[in-house]
């Protein structure tokens, strides 16, 4: 379990714990691992909102904590998911969204999609300042560990349209071992009581996943690592606003 954390650790933030050929294989192996890194990073990037700042300052440190945290990796899953969404037409078009995947260069729809997740955390950052400070950190947690649970579905029930770091991480586990992660992932639901802000987050986020990764095997043909990433930072964004809203309403 040490090594599956280890290898959570360097493949979904920016820890410098190094990584090897061991540590990856457990990781890969155990889909529970990412749970637990979604505590940890949510706990680290709620630091900015939870801090007596101005809303407009806390909106500019909270993305900026999490892609210190966490790198831009997932994000270009996000541009390159982007580019292929908006391809139509021709006699193949799932092979020519998968093609578009693989090609590096960003184009409009990439382009589209980085500026409304970068607009949606932003605009998070802002709404969370006016949360009381313990209700801000059980929205953060709560969509971080939301974001992670998505990933570990995806590993756990997901199924990749070729060789790559998709295959690598659906090919080894079965469809009983959601178990685990769901049950890693449920304490985060009650952060925050009497308020339903952090149930909200995790399971709005979660569902978010569920629905793409549908869309991903109608429309790419199943799930890469691209897809992976872009769960990642799709979960995170919808859960992050679930939680302000189910806060506000409650």
């Amino acid at each position: 379990m040490v090594d599956a954390a280890r290898g959570a650790l360097g493949f979904l933030t920016r820890a410098p714990v190094g990584t090897d050929r061991q540590a990856w294989e457990a990781f890969r192996r155990t889909p529970a691992a990412f749970v637990p890194v979604g505590y940890l990073v949510g706990a680290l990037a709620a630091v900015p909102v939870v801090l007596p700042l101005p809303a407009a300052t806390v909106a500019v440190l909270f993305p900026l904590a999490l892609v210190a945290l966490t790198g831009i990796n997932h994000a270009d899953g996000i541009a390159d998911v982007g580019d292929a969404a908006v391809v139509h037409g021709g006699e193949d078009p799932i092979a020519a969204r998968r093609r578009v995947l693989k090609d590096s260069s960003l184009g409009v729809g990439g382009t589209l999609a980085l500026a409304l997740l970068v607009a949606g955390l932003v605009a998070a950052g802002a709404a969370l300042a006016g949360l009381p400070p313990l209700a801000a950190l059980a929205v953060v947690v709560a969509a971080e560990v939301s974001a992670k649970l998505g990933m570990a579905l995806l590993a756990c029930l997901g199924t990749a349209p070729a060789d790559g770091l998709g295959a690598q991480l659906t090919r080894v586990s079965s469809e009983r071992a959601p178990l685990v992660p769901v049950l890693l992932a449920l304490p985060a639901a009650f952060l925050g009581i009497p308020s339903p802000a952090a149930a909200a987050a995790l399971v709005t986020g979660v569902l978010t996943t569920l629905v793409f990764w549908r869309w991903a095997d109608t429309h790419l043909g199943g799930v890469n690592g691209d897809v992976f990433g872009a769960a990642n930072e799709l979960a995170r964004v919808v859960a992050l606003h679930a939680g302000v809203i189910a806060w506000t309403l409650s």
